[in-house]
């Protein structure tokens, strides 16, 4: 048993969440130190338990020892390296001995697109953050190992997506130590993000629809970075884009604070979620760039929290180690990149370390975010998001009419069902999707369902919208080579409800299924299931509930074992509808809430009258909408 303790907590200084500085210097301390049984004689590689990633073992090595240098950097450099000394002397004997090419341990070198070019970008940004400490005090020939270990990068090509970023920060640090570096390479790459900037703070990472948290720990993060090694660069032109990066990361967060719950939950949604309290990092880097919306007190009230939610939760586990999976290992929640190092990301998220003691992030008393007053309703028409939130249950929704992942031309014939860290109508921060191979997956999609069980997913998503309250899209529905069928729906959102109103194109005699949230918890779900409508309520008092409200006619709750990051028992209420082969409108209700109502009685005061493909929505307490159901579905 290796027991993270930290300080009391603070309530003068911090009173939402009790954290000061001194809580992230011992919870940084607690990962550092329980890494050392896992170092390899020489230092340069962290061997750790768990599955290994497709790349292999030597590389999953190398991984450990550079993600948890990142963390070590940031802990260094934040305390000028005083009381750091074991930890400098740790890691500078790594980084000498895993770049000499003649050493037992010797890196992996940098190939075109390898998994090495990642942990190389944390290595440089690390040399850069402790360049007094560790660089400068290193021997001229370790330098010369460095210099070249990081030289692959010069000239070579990465995946075209946020790996540019890993190319621009090495050469940069390359550049900034007088080693030989391509500025070609490092525009080349800045020039290149510039084609995923879609407005309003938010980028692509890469072509396509691809919108999570890759956004705020990486393509935010990794300009930030690259600005401060630009800055120790003689004769450096940075000015210009740092400008812009200031500029557009003010802009991301003033919708970034709405995608964490008052209790520190940052919603489940997209890959590498592994990488938990990297979460914090964009509101860190917004604070270190002094250009944030956000005030001092808001900026440590989001990042303590999200920090203390993953300690509560039992992250990390009871020998000190981040391990593959949400709070406790859960491969599903990974990707075949994960390797057993992988989740030291969250190293990302402790950047705000680099800040002195002094500075208001630390110093300041903490400040209320939005929801910790009201409950909150935010359109984001750039990732064709809206994210509503619930003051009083600490429940935060993210509702999906943009983000897939998907490949950006059209496929020919059947297109593929789409990633259940994408194609999901919505996602939250305290449910997540049903994981699973085998399964139908059934949670926040509307379905179509052949008579042998099979079911169609969500592929590419086709945008038609965000606007205020409501947004829509619609997509290809495929059951095996049969299709497409086009399903659209519109969401909208009203005092915690999203009301769903879709058209479903389909094959008579196929059902079609409209899936609730999935709740989870270590023992088994209650459900409750009537004509209309049904629900499922976890141990911790999450209600899932769906109610029909035009064009359904049974309802039911499926169940998973093991599928799901939350817990070993899941539940998802569900309605289905027959299809006769023309074009049907169907509308339900869908809640997650640790109300305590039966879900019928929360929805006797939504009216909905359809005239053909208009659905009119009378709304709880006054007031309507009106949703016109297929509009343009071309392309």
């Amino acid at each position: 048993m290796n027991r993270l303790i930290l300080p009391d907590t603070d309530r003068e200084l911090s009173r939402q969440t009790g954290w000061v500085r001194a809580h992230w210097e011992a919870l940084a301390d607690h990962l550092l130190d329980s890494l050392v049984p896992h170092f390899s004689p020489g230092a340069s590689l962290v061997e750790l338990p768990g599955r290994p990633s497709r790349s292999g073992t030597a590389s999953d090595a190398l991984e450990g020892f550079a993600r948890s240098f990142m963390l070590a950097a940031f802990r260094i450099a934040g305390v000028q390296g005083k009381g750091c000394e074991q930890l400098i002397e740790r890691y500078a004997r790594g980084v000498a001995n895993g770049a000499n090419p003649d050493h037992p341990e010797a890196w992996l070198r940098l190939t075109p697109k390898s998994q090495q070019m990642v942990e190389a970008a944390a290595i440089a940004v690390s040399l850069h953050e402790t360049r007094e400490w560790i660089w400068d005090r290193l021997d001229p020939r370790a330098q010369e190992h460095v210099a070249e270990w990081l030289g692959g990068f010069n000239g070579s090509t990465t995946h075209d997506n946020n790996w540019r970023l890993f190319q621009v920060v090495s050469e940069q640090f390359l550049a900034s130590v007088g080693a030989p570096y391509s500025q070609d390479d490092i525009d080349g790459g800045l020039d290149r993000i510039e084609d995923w900037y879609v407005g309003n703070g938010w980028y692509s990472d890469g072509d396509g629809q691809n919108f999570d948290n890759y956004i705020g720990w990486a393509m935010h993060l990794y300009p930030g970075l690259w600005a401060r090694m630009a800055a120790a660069t003689p004769g450096a032109q940075y000015e210009d884009r740092l400008k812009l990066y200031k500029e557009r990361i003010k802009l991301f967060l003033a919708d970034a604070v709405h995608l964490v719950g008052n209790d520190g939950a940052p919603i489940y949604q997209g890959r590498s979620l592994t990488y938990r309290m990297a979460s914090a990092a964009p509101y860190w880097m917004g604070a270190l760039l002094d250009s944030t919306p956000l005030t001092p007190g808001e900026t440590r009230r989001l990042c303590s929290g999200i920090a203390r939610h993953f300690v509560q939760h039992g992250v990390p586990d009871e020998r000190g180690v981040l391990t593959l999976g949400w709070y406790d290992t859960f491969l599903p929640a990974t990707q075949q990149y994960s390797g057993p190092g992988s989740p030291y990301w969250a190293s990302k998220g402790f950047v705000g370390l680099i800040l002195p003691p002094e500075h208001p992030v630390w110093s300041d008393p903490e400040d209320s975010i939005p929801l910790d007053d009201a409950d909150q309703v935010r359109p984001m028409p750039e990732p064709g998001w809206i994210v509503h939130a619930s003051r009083h249950d600490q429940v935060v929704q993210l509702v999906n009419h943009g983000a897939d992942h998907a490949r950006v031309t059209e496929a020919q014939g059947p297109e593929p069902a789409g990633d259940a860290h994408y194609n999901r109508l919505a996602y939250a921060n305290h449910a997540g999707p049903d994981l699973s191979d085998h399964e139908p997956h059934v949670d926040n999609l509307i379905s179509l369902v052949s008579p042998d069980g099979s079911a169609s997913g969500r592929g590419r998503i086709r945008r038609l919208g965000v606007d205020g309250r409501t947004a829509s899209s619609w997509h290809n529905a495929w059951l095996g080579s049969e299709g497409p069928w086009a399903i659209e729906i519109t969401s909208v959102v009203h005092s915690g409800w999203e009301i769903r109103c879709a058209l479903v194109d389909g094959p008579a005699g196929a059902l079609v299924r409209s899936g609730g949230f999935a709740v989870a918890g270590e023992s088994l779900p209650e459900a409750t299931v009537s004509e209309l409508a049904a629900s499922a309520r976890n141990d911790d008092g999450l209600v899932s509930a769906v109610v029909g409200l035009y064009g359904y006619d049974e309802a039911g709750v499926h169940r998973g074992l093991g599928v799901n990051a939350f817990g070993a028992h899941s539940a998802t209420p569900y309605l289905t509808a027959p299809h006769n082969g023309a074009p049907l409108v169907l509308v339900n209700a869908v809640l997650l809430t640790r109300d305590a109502l039966r879900p019928e009685a929360l929805a006797e005061g939504i009216d909905v009258a359809v005239d053909g493909t208009t659905v009119r929505i009378g709304l709880p307490g006054g007031g309507s909408e009106v949703v016109e159901l297929g509009r343009n579905r071309a392309g």
